[in-house]
């Protein structure tokens, strides 16, 4: 399974995703790109940032830590 959800906070858009391990836990990742660029530069992709026993745990997991990554280095 696998499943993301997009939106944009502070000039990035945040595209939270989950998959599910062979051990039934889902892995948090994320992907942020700044929406005013085109190019890689401006791309940063995080995998398994942590792991749950639910997929939403995981995502909102992946948004909080977005959140606070734009809001500390953005």
């Amino acid at each position: 399974m696998h499943n993301e959800q997009i939106q944009h906070y502070n000039g990035y858009a945040v595209q939270a995703s989950a998959h599910r391990l062979p051990d039934g836990s889902f892995s948090s990742n994320l992907l942020l790109e700044l929406t005013d660029r085109v190019c890689a530069e401006g791309r940063y992709q995080f995998y398994s940032l942590d792991y749950f026993m639910s997929e939403e745990q995981a995502l909102q997991h992946s948004t909080r830590w977005a959140r606070n990554w734009v809001d500390t280095r953005g």
